[in-house]
């Protein structure tokens, strides 16, 4: 009898490749999991294709409102953004998608579970780390580690074996997707120096294609998280959606960068975050208006590290969870309203509005009703400056007393 193993399968070419890799070298029956976190397309297709490239069963996971949710969610309250620019969308489902790996091989029985990933990308550590914590007693197989073949080998060795495969050899990119964002890489795009034509992007528009006149939209957020866009009350996975559509139709999002995997080397990434970007933005300045300096300035180091935590396959580390909860206590007041102008390419905010502001009018203001106590300043800055004084004088007192030697 042969062994079972539950393949995380997107339908692209290594997954594809895989089923029937598996099959040949490693004598096990694949069930596939088709993970529906939002990305486009007909995802029943990839099911099919599963099952038309020898997957014993292939499984349709509706995944989307435990990924906003759960995932999407704390990310957005952390304003993730690995090495300032990346809203770690790709990331950010891999431990959802290790999850539902986990149960489903419990449910069947499964020694095993497996992915697409290769040996240089950063997704074989979040699935397997998280894999490991889940159920450290599974194997965990990644087929494109183990053999020896090329992108384009392993096109000839789908070609060879009759396998349904969604790329050429004239379209080699590889393309990941989800509510959160669009990811892009290989082909021409490994040369640092190449411009990214404009086939290389699907969800945003090209600058001379924006419309002329900018797109003024309102985000009202609870604790941090969106509840409505312009005045109306939608699902968040709508949210998303629509923020995606919008921001996609001014060219928001694009982010070309050059990133440090996991591994320990550079890689150049192509991304398209429209919703991402616009979230992030407006949340991170609503927080620059409810929350207090010293919490403010604290938290936009644990931001980083959130990210980091993400990007690096740690979502279900001891770290992470400790840095939930402060992140937690410090969203309770991050309630308001958000207006962003979308023009070209940019998301720029222009307005922002709380109950819990801490910005007072009559304090700030140069004109009339200025209640701010113009004579204590003068006290104030004796206190404040009374260090750096100190450190001035005592300075010119060592440097009298060594001339005087």
């Amino acid at each position: 009898m042969k062994n079972l193993v539950v393949l995380a399968y997107s339908g692209g070419l290594d997954t594809s490749v895989a089923i029937k890799w598996l099959q040949d070298n490693c004598n096990f029956e694949v069930v596939a999991l088709v993970a529906d976190v939002g990305q486009p397309g007909d995802l029943e297709v990839i099911r099919k294709r599963a099952l038309a490239n020898g997957a014993k069963e292939a499984l349709l996971v509706d995944l989307k409102e435990e990924f906003v949710e759960g995932y999407i969610a704390a990310a957005l309250r952390a304003n993730a953004l690995y090495q300032g620019k990346y809203p770690v969308s790709t990331a950010l489902a891999r431990p959802l998608i290790a999850q539902a790996l986990v149960a489903h091989a419990h449910e069947y029985g499964a020694r095993a579970v497996a992915h697409g990933c290769t040996a240089k990308g950063n997704d074989q550590v979040r699935f397997d780390v998280s894999v490991a914590l889940l159920d450290p007693y599974l194997d965990i197989i990644a087929p494109a580690r183990e053999w020896k073949m090329s992108r384009e080998e392993e096109i000839e060795y789908a070609l060879r074996h009759g396998l349904d495969i969604p790329v050429t050899k004239s379209s080699p990119y590889s393309v990941d997707e989800n509510l959160w964002g669009r990811s892009i890489e290989c082909g021409l795009l490994e040369d640092p120096w190449y411009a990214p034509g404009e086939d290389v992007y699907e969800w945003t528009c090209s600058p001379k294609e924006c419309p002329a006149d900018p797109l003024y939209v309102e985000v009202v957020f609870e604790r941090g998280i969106p509840v409505q866009l312009d005045g109306v009350s939608l699902s968040r996975v709508e949210i998303l959606r629509r923020l995606n559509q919008l921001g996609g139709t001014y060219g928001v999002g694009r982010i070309d960068m050059m990133e440090d995997r996991v591994v320990g080397i550079k890689s150049r990434e192509i991304y398209e975050c429209p919703a991402a970007t616009i979230l992030i933005t407006a949340h991170a300045d609503l927080e620059s208006l409810v929350l207090p300096k010293d919490v403010l300035d604290y938290k936009r180091g644990v931001d980083y590290l959130y990210a980091d935590l993400i990007y690096s396959g740690k979502w279900f580390s001891p770290l992470k969870e400790a840095l939930d909860g402060f992140i937690s206590i410090t969203q309770e007041r991050v309630n308001g309203t958000v207006r962003l102008k979308l023009e070209c390419g940019r998301c720029v905010v222009v307005g922002r509005k709380s109950d819990y502001s801490l910005y007072d009018p009559a304090l700030a203001t140069y004109g009339k009703g200025d209640l701010f106590s113009h004579q204590s300043a003068r006290g104030f800055i004796e206190l404040y400056g009374l260090p750096m004084r100190t450190w001035a004088l005592k300075g010119d007192e060592a440097d009298e007393e060594a001339l005087g030697q």
